[in-house]
């Protein structure tokens, strides 16, 4: 599996080195559909994902991406392999420890957007700063995604674009480590979708947090340290861009 000292698209100094935040062996997901058939959602994964790096998960439809995220996230578990979070394996752990793992290392970003719409878009955010152990305020978080002039407006005041930065201010009020973002633009368009990538580009790069975005989307690739193509539930390949892409820089 690849290591590189220095992440490709930073300058010297700026790479992560060391022991991987994530490390998956052989993980495999099984599905049985009926009595009979058994849908392989995941075959044989092997990779490791660093601190710091922006990572993109590249595949169709039912290659196995959001499965893998959801393991990483400790939302679900594997068939068989093992997955470790720095020296915690996560594979046959407790719900306690899964539970912790959750709430205090990663945060969580999906395509529609989960808030609750009597709650504004400070409020909202606030409903993780109060359980998390050394969060931000919701002020800092909506400021850091650029929403310091929208805190107080309701989701119904807000466009696709706003209300799915106010969901990545959410995820990472109570600094995670992780940012696992799944299809975080698949219900956007094309402007909106880049405001949001943005938003996900300045917390991996001012808060050094992992950012694991999954796409089908191809130019989305070009803005990651590197990208993680899968495919029939396995890792095709792993290709290192030689610079990253600013986010306000992609089309589709």
């Amino acid at each position: 599996m690849e290591n590189r000292e220095i992440f490709p698209g930073r300058e010297a100094g700026e790479g992560r080195t060391g022991t991987p935040l994530f490390r998956a062996s052989s993980i495999t997901k099984f599905y049985h559909q009926g009595t009979q058939t058994e849908v392989r959602a995941l075959d044989g994964v092997d990779l490791e994902l660093f601190d710091g790096e922006l990572a993109v998960l590249l595949g169709a439809s039912g290659s196995g991406k959001s499965t893998l995220l959801n393991i990483l996230g400790g939302l679900d578990i594997p068939t068989g392999g093992r997955l470790f979070y720095r020296e915690d394996e996560l594979t046959g752990a407790d719900e306690d420890l899964l539970t912790a793992f959750r709430r205090n290392s990663v945060g969580f970003v999906f395509q529609f957007y989960n808030l609750i719409p009597s709650l504004t878009a400070r409020e909202n955010v606030a409903l993780v700063t109060e359980i998390a152990p050394d969060p931000m305020s919701p002020e800092e978080a909506l400021e850091l995604v650029g929403l310091g002039d929208r805190m107080d407006h309701f989701p119904s005041q807000l466009s696709g674009g706003q209300q799915q930065r106010v969901a990545i201010a959410r995820a990472i009020a109570k600094r995670p480590e992780v940012l696992l973002c799944d299809e975080p633009t698949g219900a956007l368009d094309v402007k909106t979708g880049i405001t949001v990538l943005e938003a996900v580009e300045k917390v991996n790069r001012e808060l050094g947090t992992l950012a694991v975005v999954i796409t089908h989307n191809a130019a989305i690739a070009d803005m990651a340290d590197r990208v993680i193509f899968l495919s029939a539930g396995k890792i095709t390949s792993i290709r290192g861009n030689e610079r990253r892409m600013p986010a306000r820089s992609l089309s589709w």
